[in-house]
């Protein structure tokens, strides 16, 4: 390379070609030899026009200087320019070039730097034929020297490795370093380790060695711990330094499951300090989604920390087959559920569809019977993925028939119908006590207290594997909690309630410890190496050198206590390791891991990022000849008077391009949801008959005017419910005429119409038949209602009681009309349990809101208004049709009334009031 001060040439001697600029100046200004003059008479006319175009008859002088500067500029960058060309570094020799590089996780961070570094390095060497050999000590191999260009096609396969190296790795690089001379190139990853030493003394003995250390801040996250609830974060810094401020980031996915950063918290490094303490507090819900945090731009794998089961508490999902009791907490399911968890697992709370997308460790199913399809498909995938279902019966349980003639995939005994019941007044014998555990069962050793009885439970069906799967029974024999594996999880059933209404166990201790065995609330500590003999785990998520995320499912297991001691390597990357029922991380960085500077001798030279790199110069050259070539173009335009047509074509052309696009700045589903969530909205299911539905919405609208007139209630205009498309939970309450021929919903929209009955929306069925049938499946209305029905989460039912709040929600009633009258209304069961108390003119029926309506009296079709707010549909006929059409209307509101203010008219406060309406 030929030197002219900071610029190089690689191929000098291109440069004469700017000899022949002068001669290229003269060919361009030539012109034609002069013309001969002859003096034809009939220019004389011509004589005092003026000619507006006119052309030079030479060349401008700018132009052509514009024109040499073009071809010198070609000239200049075929001929090689390199800016700051290093003449300094071992390429200078003349003998092979070994590059010994520690590619580590410590040499991420600046990796790009380095591969420019290298690549300038080897750019020297083939300038100068030396041969060149790369050695990275994380895996070392045999010494292999080949041309300095060879090795630039391969730069993109050097990469580092989310390990550092060993103290075997270095040994190994020793015994495969050739015996004859050659020049070294270290680069170093400024850690010190084990073996260095060694390794730079046989380096020395071979030839010079040169040491390249990027002065970049080395940062590096140790794993998180919990403390008190919260997160306690530790981050360090490889060398003391000023003030520093990081941030730290913690990934997981939203609850579409997309990836997503869930939280950003600020670290302070202060003057001289080597480490920065940072707490978090976050909801259970969104920690539960968190899986890693790392530092913001520091690109290694040191400054990412993986969480595992050691980190959090136990993730409990709980769910409920109905809405918990109005005041009555000691009633609700999920009351001593509750109260035994809360100390020691995070509780999650919500639908199940929307839960297991945050991956909760266990769920709990109080009382629910019926799963939705999609509901079923995606807890079976999460149960094969290692989660527990945890189930209890209840009476919503025991009068399903889930379970019975073919055992449930979530169930994990087959059922009998009905249940049994101990110990009452028309029942033979006595509560039944716990038996002792047996050595088989997860409860084994626990004391059961002489006060835990039993007085109903669900009854599992004889069966070959049923013994296999009892895990606790009663003291005759029959079984009190079942349990069975899914894949790699398991699914338990508790054959009592959650509550005290079936036995006193949920009073006690007992059931706490029972939870805890159960690993239902129990916090997960680190185990022991004794522990892990004989356990295989396999890697489900790993990080590369960069700290980013890899898939892990084509990497083999790896042995328990290699898992917990073996150091970091190819058999051994850092990330997040599944066993039988539970997870562990292992991160770069551990807490009593030592991170020490590298203290070079004074005798080694060591360069860094900072100094100037080499900068080819040709592409800017060869650039700027083109674009002098351009300006020329554009000068020669102007030259000859054509210059203004190709501006307004550029400039047509880049208003075409560059013109905005309006977008809609809100859709008629965003406007139609904000109204549903602002004011009541009645709705009513599309069912795909036009006639039907519209008679539909004509009735809603008439039921929704009544409402204005007669009550507080101020309803928003009805809409229709696509079941597939729209949000439910804005609605109230959802009309759903029965036709013979609409369409199944699919499994999401079950999955969606079991949230809503579970969150407290109701549902009137009305299979609009009542004038030719009774209820029941003999109207192919009434067949139909039955297969829509089947998916969902239904309670028992029962015909509307004398009692029941329907009956005087609003107006007294005892009759429900519509179109038709003197059918059944069926409502949700009261409990076995209800019975009609001294003092007390009504019973203690369900204390919530019916989740489902069902008859077939058309009440649609008795509420029907047109515009100006007369019936649509005729009823009987006089007086007695009049008055048929004001108690449908009545029973209207009251559904109205039922499903925005529960059973508040079943309160004692309104039974004097009550009893003076009715004459009593």
């Amino acid at each position: 390379m030929t030197l002219f001060g900071l610029i190089g040439f690689t191929t000098p001697w291109l440069l004469l070609g700017l000899l022949a600029l002068p001669i290229l100046w003269i060919i361009l200004r030539a012109v034609p030899p002069a013309p001969i003059r002859r003096m034809f008479p009939g220019v004389v006319l011509l004589l005092g026009l003026k000619d507006e175009e006119q052309v030079t008859d030479r060349t401008p002088w700018w132009l052509l200087l514009l024109r040499m500067l073009a071809v010198a500029a070609v000239i200049v960058g075929l001929s090689g320019p390199v800016l700051n060309p290093d003449n300094d570094t071992e390429a200078a020799g003349d003998g092979p070039l070994l590059v010994v590089m520690d590619a580590s996780w410590a040499s991420a961070a600046d990796w790009r730097g380095r591969m420019i570094a290298l690549d300038g390095l080897l750019a020297e060497a083939g300038r100068d034929a030396r041969p060149v050999a790369v050695m990275r000590l994380t895996d070392p191999e045999q010494v292999q020297f080949l041309s300095a260009d060879v090795l630039r096609t391969r730069l993109s396969g050097i990469l580092p490795e989310p390990w550092q190296p060993s103290g075997d790795n270095i040994a190994r690089a020793i015994e495969l370093l050739p015996e004859d001379g050659f020049d070294t190139y270290w680069m170093s990853d400024a850690l010190a380790r084990e073996g260095r030493e060694d390794l730079l003394a046989t380096l020395e003995a071979r030839g010079r060695v040169t040491v390249f250390e990027a002065p970049r801040t080395l940062y590096a996250l140790e794993p998180a711990q919990i403390s008190e609830g919260n997160l306690l974060i530790t981050a360090r810094r490889l060398r003391e330094g000023p003030e520093a401020e990081v941030t730290l980031a913690g990934h997981g996915k939203d609850p579409a499951g997309n990836p997503a950063v869930l939280t950003r918290n600020t670290l302070t490094f202060e003057a001289g300090m080597m480490e920065s303490i940072t707490e978090i507090a976050l909801p259970a819900e969104l920690r539960a989604r968190i899986e890693r945090f790392e530092i913001e731009g520091a690109r290694s794998a040191g400054a990412v920390t993986l969480p595992d089961d050691s980190l959090r508490r136990r993730e409990v999902a709980l769910i409920a087959g109905a809405t918990d009791r109005e005041g009555l907490e000691l009633l609700s399911p999920l009351h001593y559920l509750e109260k035994a968890l809360e100390p020691t697992a995070d509780l999650l709370d919500g639908a199940l569809l929307d839960i297991l997308p945050a991956n909760p460790d266990v769920i709990i199913l109080a009382d629910v019977a019926t799963l939705s399809p999609a509901e079923e498909e995606a807890v079976l995938e999460w149960l094969e993925k290692g989660g527990m279902l945890l189930r209890f019966a209840g009476p919503k349980l025991a009068a399903s028939d889930i379970s019975r003639d073919l055992e449930d995939p979530l169930m994990p005994v087959r059922l009998r119908a009905g249940g049994r019941t101990v110990g009452g007044a028309m029942s033979w014998g006595e509560p039944k006590a716990l038996a002792p555990f047996t050595e088989e069962s997860p409860f084994f050793g626990l004391e059961i207290p002489d006060d835990v009885t039993v007085n109903s439970q669900v009854m599992a069906q004889p069966d070959p594997t049923l013994a296999a799967r009892v895990v606790a029974q009663l003291s005759d024999g029959t079984p009190l909690v079942t349990r069975k594996s899914v894949g790699q999880g398991q699914v338990v059933l508790f054959h009592v309630t959650a509550n005290a209404e079936w036995s006193s166990l949920p009073l006690s201790g007992l059931f706490v410890q029972m939870l805890e065995r159960l690993a239902v609330s129990s916090a997960a500590a680190q185990p022991e190496i004794e522990d892990m003999e004989g356990t295989v785990w396999q890697p489900i998520r790993v990080l590369d050198a960069f700290g980013r995320p890899r898939e892990a499912s084509t990497l083999p297991g790896v042995d328990g206590p290699d898992l917990v001691a073996a150091p970091l390597g190819p058999d051994l990357r850092p990330g997040v390791y599944q066993g039988e029922d539970r997870s562990l991380a292992r991160n770069v960085v551990t807490i009593d891991m030592e991170l020490t500077p590298m203290v070079w001798p004074e005798r080694i030279p060591v360069e860094g990022i900072v100094q100037p790199q080499e900068k080819p110069l040709a592409g800017w050259l060869l650039a700027t000849a083109i674009a002098l070539l351009l300006a020329d173009v554009i000068a020669s335009l102007a030259l000859s008077g054509r210059l203004r047509g190709a501006v307004s074509a550029g400039i047509v052309l880049g208003a075409l391009v560059l013109a905005p696009q309006h977008g809609q700045a809100q859709t008629a589903e965003d406007r139609a949801a904000i109204a549903a969530a602002t004011e009541v909205v009645l709705a009513y299911v599309l069912t795909g008959d036009s006639r039907i539905d519209d008679l539909s919405e004509a009735g809603l609208r008439g039921l929704s005017d009544t409402l204005y007139f007669r009550t507080s209630v101020e309803p928003n205009p009805p809409v229709g419910v696509d079941l597939e498309s729209d949000e439910l939970a804005f609605y109230p309450m959802l009309y759903w005429p029965i036709t013979a021929d609409q369409p199944t919903p699919s499994r999401e929209a079950y999955a969606k119409l079991n949230t809503y009955l579970r969150t407290g929306g109701m549902i009137v069925f009305d299979t609009r038949d009542a004038d030719i049938a009774g209820f029941g499946a003999a109207t192919p209305q009434g067949r139909k209602l039955q297969q829509l029905a089947a998916p969902l989460d239904i309670p028992p039912l029962e015909p509307v009681p004398e009692d029941h709040v329907l009956t005087r929600t609003f107006y007294l009633l005892q009759d429900f009309p519509g179109r038709y009258a003197g059918r059944e209304v069926w409502v949700e069961a009261a409990p076995p349990d209800a019975e009609l108390i001294e003092g007390m003119p009504f019973r203690d029926l369900n204390d919530n809101v019916t989740p489902v309506v069902i008859g077939g009296n058309d009440w649609a079709a008795a509420w029907a208004m047109d515009g100006n707010g007369n019936p649509l549909v005729p009823i009987g006929s006089g007086f007695t049709g009049e008055r048929q059409r004001e108690i449908a209307y009545r029973f209207g509101v009251n559904l109205v009334m039922h499903v925005l203010t529960g059973n508040y008219k079943s309160d004692q406060v309104h039974v004097p009031a009550l009893l003076d309406r009715l004459g009593q």
